[in-house]
């Protein structure tokens, strides 16, 4: 089934030439059924790459999704245009009074910054206190992960001595978690991060748990009890070279950069590399649109508030 979004959004061709069903608003808007209402939170300062990944992965659903893009008003992105803004995006302060069926929370390029430095922190801090009331579900990638634990949990991320980066397999803790269901046993994710999160933090926590980690890249998938609040660390909507042009970039700005582990064949950069984590990606949102989402979120939205 579709994913709705303006068919003037730059991913609105880019997913159509991919054979992704995507539908415009003015047709999905004739369907007498209630789509799936997911706002996504972006934080990146490469929106329309950030949008199109996250859009291609929650295109896989039984039912409509209808995607709301959000901004933060105290920080303006320096490699998007205010035309893009403008014309796709919204600020959280115009959606404020609108619930949410399930809220993404992107990463950000600011992890070794303290988040009171943040200069969108304290914004940041109030849509994240809003989601408990407004959306069923809110996933954080990344930074965002860092971000929520710390202002959900009070858990502080740790700098690593040199930068995670690659791809790496992955262990499922939580089998019978419906957001892992079909998963094997191991699986591929990349990663890209100066920081962690202590396995050990999360585990002294009762209202939380790891529900798939990695041997070297540590606690991969948080959970509350609820399922309501889920933290990501890694990036399993990257496409094929997305880590091949942070390592380009690095290397341009002069930065010590190792070659991403296990992504480029003969660990030769010369050579285009391997997608080895596709699968569990759209298997993982579409476990969260159907599962997580669709089977559990109330018909109507306002009822969030008396949970």
């Amino acid at each position: 089934m579709p994913i709705r979004i303006p068919n003037d959004l730059p991913a609105f061709k880019t997913l159509l030439q991919e054979n992704i069903f995507v539908m415009e608003s003015d047709r999905a808007s004739g369907q007498d059924i209630r789509p799936l209402k997911i706002g996504i939170v972006n934080l990146m300062p490469t929106k329309i790459e950030t949008e199109t990944q996250l859009l291609r992965l929650l295109s896989n659903t039984p039912l409509q999704v209808d995607i709301t893009l959000i901004y933060t008003e105290t920080h303006l992105p320096k490699n998007t245009s205010w035309e893009h803004l403008q014309n796709f995006y919204t600020t959280f302060d115009k959606v404020k009074d609108e619930y949410f069926d399930g809220i993404f929370i992107t990463g950000a390029p600011v992890e070794k910054l303290d988040f009171e430095k943040v200069n969108y922190w304290g914004e940041l801090c109030h849509i994240m206190e809003w989601t408990k009331s407004h959306a069923f579900c809110t996933v954080h990638i990344c930074w965002g992960a860092f971000a929520g634990l710390y202002y959900h949990y009070g858990i502080e991320k740790r700098p690593l001595n040199k930068k995670l980066f690659g791809v790496f397999p992955h262990k499922v803790n939580a089998i019978t978690h419906p957001l892992l269901k079909g998963f094997d046993d191991i699986f591929f994710v990349p990663h890209s991060r100066y920081t962690e999160i202590s396995t050990a933090d999360i585990e002294m926590n009762p209202n939380l748990a790891v529900l798939a980690y990695s041997d070297e890249a540590g606690a991969y998938i948080i959970s509350d009890r609820t399922s309501r609040q889920i933290f990501i660390t890694g990036h399993a909507e990257y496409d094929r070279d997305t880590l091949k042009n942070e390592y380009l970039r690095d290397l341009e700005k002069g930065i010590d950069i190792e070659i991403p582990k296990n992504y480029f064949p003969g660990n030769n950069p010369d050579l285009p590399p391997l997608i080895t984590w596709h699968g569990h990606a759209s298997l993982m949102y579409s476990n969260w649109l159907n599962f997580c989402v669709y089977q559990e979120t109330p018909f109507d939205l306002k009822e969030l508030e008396s949970l």
